[in-house]
């Protein structure tokens, strides 16, 4: 199937998450894997052995031909899989999909039980205290439903920054490194150009952490 039919939202590289990598993880898990854009960037950086899991059955066919292995199905499924239950993996990527499942924290509990000694979890989440969310509720009387972004249609869970640490400390993970994105407007617009400058602003930053891209560690 052509890629330009999938949603461009789920697609293309995530330099901001694989700069969280560490430079040795040779076994890496990419939970909601889409076409498998990120498993091959990964795999042209080195020697990297990438599985992909992949809810639609057309990603996970274009996913299959990048990657070494892909389960098409759920999270949960894979992660009850008996082909799969003994693998270990030095690192697990979940970039915008907890947000997409019933019971995310039950599933970041189970893949915490996958990675091997030293390993990390990294983790994108859309941040729903965007000043966005507050305009349209509070101002507008409106909940945005979009097909992307924060508030995509599609998200089943919402977190604020405290949400994620608190979804962490449950799996038995902490917060080892955390690199928010700025967006000034939540679409993409040529003003989020200007957003990096917000960092410097304690008391209003938060309002503007599009998401929380994230390298979370087991709890020693």
């Amino acid at each position: 199937m052509a890629a330009d039919i999938f949603n461009p939202s789920y697609i293309g590289k995530r330099a901001d998450v694989l700069q969280l990598l560490p430079a040795d993880a040779r076994h890496v898990l990419d939970v909601g894997c889409s076409n498998g854009e990120v498993g091959l960037d990964l795999k042209r950086r080195g020697s990297v052995a990438v599985t992909g899991v992949e809810l639609d059955p057309d990603m996970a066919a274009a996913a299959s031909t990048r990657l070494d292995k892909v389960f098409c199905g759920t999270a949960e499924a894979f992660f009850d899989d008996q082909a799969y239950v003994t693998d270990r993996y030095d690192a697990i990527i979940m970039a915008d999909v907890l947000e997409h499942m019933p019971d995310p924290w039950r599933v970041l509990r189970v893949a915490r039980e996958r990675l091997t000694d030293g390993g990390c979890i990294l983790i994108s989440l859309p941040n729903v205290r965007h000043v966005d969310t507050i305009v349209n509720l509070v101002f507008r009387g409106v909940w945005p439903y979009r097909d992307r972004g924060i508030h995509d249609r599609t998200h089943l869970r919402f977190f604020t920054w405290i949400n994620i640490t608190q979804l962490l400390h449950g799996a038995g993970l902490h917060c080892h490194e955390v690199r928010p994105n700025y967006r000034l407007i939540e679409r993409p617009h040529r003003l989020n150009r200007h957003a990096k400058w917000v960092r410097y602003l304690p008391g209003v930053r938060n309002f503007f952490v599009f998401q929380y891209v994230i390298r979370a560690q087991v709890v020693r």
